[in-house]
């Protein structure tokens, strides 16, 4: 994505301080903002709702909550950060409810090599933010095709009541609209509860 910003707001949690001072050092060298260094899964989750970052490091295996827990916490708050989880546990997998629950989109070897961190970090965010956007998009889709539905079962009520045709139905409510400065979509309802016995 384009709007991609050049300074990515970053989390780290770690509990291993020399692993936790090497990460924060390498990520500014990179030229990312850390906004807040961790040593658990606990303070991970509440650093992430203060600092709403764009991006968050997570250790697998941390006291506290794990790596995963705090993912699948940081997740659902803050559905819009990236969730980059990293390992020195080379035989380490993952499930794939573990995958699902903690909407991580990678999962990173350490020492990670300067790069690696940085296409990684950058690839996780683009990925966090066209999810959430292909998200809204299915939402309003699904909002549009339910208005529709109910615009049409109110234009066969107001074409049965007033004997008008299709098009002069949705006139009077397009002019109901415009009077009452409310969506179509509401007028529409308010014709159907008008029905005796139905309810939009």
């Amino acid at each position: 994505m384009s709007d991609l910003p050049s300074t990515i707001r970053v989390l780290v949690a770690e509990d291993n301080a020399l692993e936790r001072s090497t990460l924060v050092d390498l990520l500014a060298v990179l030229g990312h903002m850390v906004v807040a260094e961790v040593a658990n899964g606990t303070e991970a989750i509440e650093k992430a709702r203060q600092f709403t970052p764009d991006a968050v490091l997570l250790d697998m295996h941390m006291p506290g909550a794990s790596g995963v827990q705090a993912a699948e916490e940081i997740a659902q708050a803050l559905p819009g950060t990236a969730v980059v989880l990293i390992t020195g546990d080379l035989s380490l997998t993952l499930s794939s409810d573990d995958v699902t629950r903690s909407t991580a989109v990678a999962l990173l070897a350490k020492p990670t090599p300067p790069a690696a961190l940085d296409a990684t970090v950058r690839m996780a965010v683009t990925r966090a933010r066209e999810l959430i956007e292909a998200k809204r998009e299915a939402a309003q889709a699904k909002e549009q095709l339910e208005a529709r539905k109910l615009i049409e079962r109110a234009k066969g009520i107001l074409m049965r009541r007033t004997g008008s045709s299709e098009q002069e139905a949705y006139r009077i409510m397009q002019r109901s609209s415009q009077d009452r400065s409310v969506r179509m979509v509401d007028i529409a309802k308010a014709v159907i509860d008008s029905e005796p016995g139905m309810k939009a």
